[in-house]
């Protein structure tokens, strides 16, 4: 048989597939659609980071009121066991900050631009103890306060529970006065009893130079509580107390911005040796008081080294003069985004002209054990 080619050429299809014009066409048109979303990508994404991290801000500054508001609250509890004393002598104290007007370069801090709080807690694990025999003196000078348990703790371990630069409070058991001493030995038994050696209470003598967390140099006691920042005619400082009395050991809290890290200001909560970072990136942090005159209570004032309200202040009175008769504090707290956030943005906030974004949080406490009185007045 003769096969026909030209009739075999004829019938045959032609291959499948793209030609080499259709695949160029095709990769354009995927470059043109992948450029057009990458490019929209890139402009979203620090929309999505600054959300994100104006969240976590959010979150950041509501945990740290609420920690706050823990503490303060219970400002004043566990001074009297098994007592229900109505004026609680000192719960917490307030340290502001100078707030110079120009505390701040800029986007970096300095210590002027913040305040301390410290909230007055006892070391309940510390057994309770009673000062020894019948009348004992805390002295203005350096002295020994002897003590004894208040329980069956033996004197050997009391006195174990007592370590040199802790501070203790000298309590009357009606709430009616108040020492609080720095130890400057070890606790140790001798005679029976426990002795506590101690630094003085009066300002003359009670010269502690310390340094707080943002490298400022103090002069008296970190906590604000001693004779130093006293007036001597308006405070419940004293210095003879019975064996009725209590002898407890504190473990105060303090709240206070750390500026070890320039671009990061963070705030702080020490209690002894436990420091822990409540939040980052703080750029304000402003405490203010409310004290009680008579049967009423004063506007809240953010000035605590002004002059007090029992002086005959009517106007920018202070409270240092007053802590005993603080019942409630305003504190404010302003924190910011990482300041290393899109460098190409032309955004700037209001308050120091930083390239971020700003949020700010306040809340009124009422520490409830230091007002409990009030509702007699």
């Amino acid at each position: 048989m003769i096969l026909n080619m030209k009739s075999l050429r004829r019938t045959r299809k032609p291959a499948a597939g793209f030609s080499l014009v259709e695949m160029m066409v095709a990769v354009a048109i995927f470059l043109i659609i992948g450029g057009a979303a990458i490019n929209l990508v890139s402009k979203h994404a620090p929309l999505a980071s600054s959300a994100q991290n104006q969240a976590g801000l959010n979150i950041a500054l509501r945990n740290a009121i609420a920690q706050m508001e823990i503490d303060v609250s219970n400002a004043g509890t566990g001074y009297y066991p098994g007592a229900n004393i109505a004026e609680w002598p000192v719960g917490l104290t307030v340290v502001n900050g100078p707030q110079a007007t120009a505390c701040n370069s800029g986007t970096t801090y300095t210590a002027n631009c913040f305040d301390t709080l410290n909230v007055i807690a006892v070391d309940t694990t510390t057994p309770l103890a009673h000062p020894s025999g019948a009348t004992s003196n805390v002295s203005d000078s350096s002295a020994t306060l002897f003590v004894m348990p208040a329980d069956s703790t033996t004197v050997t371990d009391l006195a174990a529970d007592f370590h040199k630069n802790d501070w203790v409070m000298v309590l009357a058991s009606d709430g009616s006065k108040m020492a609080v001493v720095q130890l400057t030995q070890d606790g140790k038994v001798a005679g029976g009893k426990v002795n506590l050696n101690h630094n003085g209470t009066d300002k003359t003598t009670f010269e502690t130079v310390w340094t707080d967390s943002s490298g400022v140099t103090h002069t008296g006691d970190p906590f604000w509580i001693s004779a130093q920042h006293i007036s001597t005619t308006n405070n419940k400082l004293g210095s003879t107390f019975s064996s009725n009395d209590w002898v407890l050991k504190l473990n105060p809290i303090t709240y206070s911005v750390d500026l070890s890290v320039a671009n990061n200001p963070r705030l702080i909560r020490t209690q002894g040796t436990n420091q822990d970072v409540v939040a980052e990136q703080i750029i304000g942090f402003r405490v203010g008081a409310s004290v009680r005159e008579g049967t009423a209570d004063q506007p809240y004032n953010f000035y605590a080294s002004g002059p007090s309200d029992l002086s005959g202040c009517t106007s920018n009175c202070g409270y240092e003069n007053s802590w005993s008769q603080i019942r409630a504090v305003r504190i404010s707290l302003i924190g910011r985004t990482p300041p290393n956030g899109d460098p190409t943005s032309k955004f700037r906030n209001s308050f120091d002209g930083g390239p971020y974004k700003i949020q700010g949080a306040s809340v009124t406490i009422n520490p409830r054990n230091l007002s409990m009185g009030d509702q007699t007045n």
